[in-house]
């Protein structure tokens, strides 16, 4: 009796960016990290820095260019659609947004957007006005404990982020945290991907650097992670870790 052969498995088609990403949560620390950040609730707007409330919470604070996906990831990161709002004008929000984190009504940690720069639609005055607020809110803003910088790595960083990485040196130096996070790294090829992160390392001045696609959910378990470990360096009792349930 003859034996048929199993069918041949089509080829695959190579895929960009490297390898699919792992699946949402899958080792203890993520899950704990993603139904943390799951908690994200609106806290307050601020259109100056006086208008900021006072806080002794470690905040954690999104920037980056017009157009890099800041908003796209603050609401890939904790689960949630509209959490951060993406204006349909590029660079024409100009608030700092907080949001408060923490189960059961008890904040732990606060993210704060801040608004997208370089855009090149908004008045010269708005611009410049916009990036002494952000100058002086990374060198004064005392509970500021990170910083994540959000970059399209198809352009790199450009002379604002330059700028921004020159302003938080002295605080990165002095233990601040700092994170060059690469998004839309779906577009790129696992070439471009791992030149891109290379570079990025370089640059982040004692800080770190992660790929990132909130579409392939690339990176996603990578970041909570650290911005868990980030808001909760003093230690956090075994009842405080165990992740609140998802909506």
């Amino acid at each position: 009796m003859t034996q048929t052969s199993a069918p041949a498995r089509p080829a695959q088609k190579p895929t960009r960016g490297g390898p699919a990403a792992k699946p949402l949560a899958v080792n203890p620390e993520a899950k704990i990290a993603h139904g943390w950040l799951h908690t994200a609730r609106f806290l307050t707007t601020a259109p100056q820095l006086e208008h900021l409330p006072a806080l002794d919470l470690p905040e954690i604070a999104f920037v980056g260019r017009s157009n890099a996906g800041k908003s796209t990831c603050i609401n890939t990161l904790t689960q949630q659609k509209r959490l951060a709002f993406a204006s349909k004008t590029p660079g024409r929000t100009q608030s700092i947004n907080l949001f408060s984190l923490g189960k059961q009504g008890v904040h732990d940690a606060v993210l704060a957007d801040l608004p997208g720069y370089g855009y090149a639609a908004v008045p010269r005055e708005a611009k410049l006005r916009w990036q002494r607020v952000m100058g002086n809110y990374l060198i004064t803003r005392k509970n500021l404990k990170a910083v994540v910088l959000l970059c399209d790595p198809r352009l790199g960083l450009t002379e604002l982020d330059e700028i921004l990485l020159e302003v938080i040196r002295p605080r990165v130096e002095q233990g601040m945290k700092f994170l060059i996070l690469l998004t839309k790294a779906d577009k790129l090829t696992r070439t471009e991907a791992n030149k891109a992160l290379s570079i990025a390392r370089l640059q982040c001045g004692g800080g770190e650097a992660r790929l990132f696609s909130a579409l392939k959910k690339q990176g996603l378990d990578e970041v909570a992670t650290l911005l868990w470990g980030w808001a909760h360096e003093d230690g956090v009792s075994e009842e405080e870790a165990e992740p609140p349930a998802l909506d």
